[in-house]
């Protein structure tokens, strides 16, 4: 029997200046590992885990471990243990590494909260003291990660980590959010399929607003019919696959 699910949202709504932008969105988060939210360009996905942070109106149900979040407001959302890494990644880039990481606590004793995230990203202790503005894009996403382990999160959400960086940083960022997900459940929002068929075991897919689909990734990718109904792109053979397969817009 599958595990329960982390985080179990049903029925999510949200309507912006009197556009409706979430019909009805269904998700399962897994407790282990890497959980998928797939979908075309504007289907709605960035506007789902900003939902879920509370930083947008919202109705529906978003349960996470148990506790109903819809009617807290964001900082109470975060206090639950979620962890949330933005698609600009968000980094300070005139202060140091160190500097990034320290304006993300929140607990008095963050020392074992940094043990792991040196543990898991040495290169965040070596290059303590670097402006966060110089890093390569996969390093910079090392930093926004790392401040979401910073304070003892559940649940890590990424938002689109690959936007805009070059295949050879996209295979960086892959081993980071991999590492990552060892210590903490991920729910990844991402157009690279490659790094989706590397990462995630489970997966949703938005259209237009609403859940189009959910389940295994793998099974999913491998059914060219499906894959190119609900992505745009003909499924592949198994097996690592290039890292520049995406969703088409």
């Amino acid at each position: 029997m599958p595990a329960a699910a982390l985080l179990s949202v049903r029925d999510l709504r949200v309507v912006i200046d009197g556009l409706h932008i979430l019909h009805g969105v269904d998700l399962d988060v897994a407790p282990t590992g890497v959980t998928a939210l797939l979908g075309r360009n504007g289907a709605g996905k960035t506007t789902t885990v900003k939902a879920v942070m509370g930083l947008v109106p919202r109705t529906g149900s978003v349960r996470f471990a148990g506790t109903e979040l819809v009617s807290l407001p964001t900082h109470l959302v975060v206090r639950q243990g979620i962890g949330y890494a933005p698609e600009d990644r968000g980094i300070f880039a005139g202060l140091t590494v160190a500097e990034n990481l320290r304006l993300a606590e929140r607990d008095r004793d963050a020392e074992p909260a940094y043990h792991l995230v040196h543990e898991l990203f040495p290169e965040l202790k070596q290059r303590a003291g670097q402006l966060a503005g110089t890093l390569s894009g996969g390093q910079q996403q090392m930093v926004a990660i790392g401040r979401t382990l910073l304070n003892r999160n559940r649940l890590i959400i990424a938002d689109e980590p690959t936007k805009g960086l070059a295949p050879k940083i996209v295979a960086e960022v892959a081993d980071v959010l991999a590492r990552a997900a060892e210590a903490v459940p991920v729910l990844l929002v991402e157009q690279n399929l490659a790094l989706v068929r590397r990462l995630a075991g489970t997966c949703a897919v938005l259209a237009d607003g609403r859940t189009a689909h959910r389940g295994d990734t793998a099974e999913l990718l491998a059914d060219e019919d499906a894959a190119r109904r609900l992505l745009g792109v003909g499924g592949r053979r198994p097996g690592p696959p290039a890292v520049t397969e995406e969703v088409n817009p």
